[in-house]
């Protein structure tokens, strides 16, 4: 009888104690997922941030080294990261075989397959894409202008979206505990 009551005691114990590792490991998950959708909304702004460095990059080309835009992005494209540097040398290689298509179409053509797969909205993508529309300009300080357009718009995307994005953190980090919690409590 003294063995049946202490195999009873350790199963219990050990019920309990496989009860508060499973509630542990829902609260972690759930806490993850909130840290990873917090990790998501940074994406956006991370990739708005590449894109006005872009175009950062085209304006001081065209204002210090005075080239034409597809000059820019041959030269440009060592300087830039994966995937931006191919679809730059490629724009740059294109307008040198002088296609017949104009700048515009060429950048905006090769970018867009560049953009499609990163975690931009429509209304980015065109932001970035808005100089695009006026590069047959011959004066240098009109498509400047037309660049600085563009990365001001992006600027101002960025800035709403680090507000948004601090509120919305914290509020998918606090809904992934709270939600482990009530999964917890409903479970146990």
């Amino acid at each position: 009888k003294t063995e049946d009551a202490s195999c009873v005691r350790l199963w219990r114990e050990g019920r309990e104690l496989i009860r508060i590792l499973g509630g542990c490991m829902i609260f972690s998950g759930c806490l993850g997922l909130g840290l990873w959708y917090r990790m998501q909304f940074g994406g956006r702004v991370k990739t708005i941030r590449i894109l006005r460095n872009l175009l950062d990059l085209l304006a001081g080309e065209v204002r210090y080294g005075r080239a034409t835009l597809p000059e820019c992005c041959g030269h440009s494209a060592r300087y830039l990261p994966p995937p931006f540097d191919d679809a730059f040398r490629r724009i740059g290689e294109r307008m040198e075989r002088n296609t017949g298509m104009s700048f515009g179409e060429v950048f905006r053509e090769e970018m867009a397959a560049v953009l499609s797969d990163l975690p931009l909205q429509e209304e980015d993508r065109e932001n970035f894409l808005l100089f695009c529309d006026q590069t047959g300009f011959a004066d240098g300080q009109m498509q400047l202008r037309a660049i600085e357009q563009s990365a001001e718009r992006l600027r101002a995307t960025e800035e709403k979206l680090v507000q948004e994005n601090a509120e919305k953190g914290r509020m998918a980090v606090g809904l992934g505990a709270m939600g482990g919690l009530a999964l917890i409590l409903a479970l146990w």
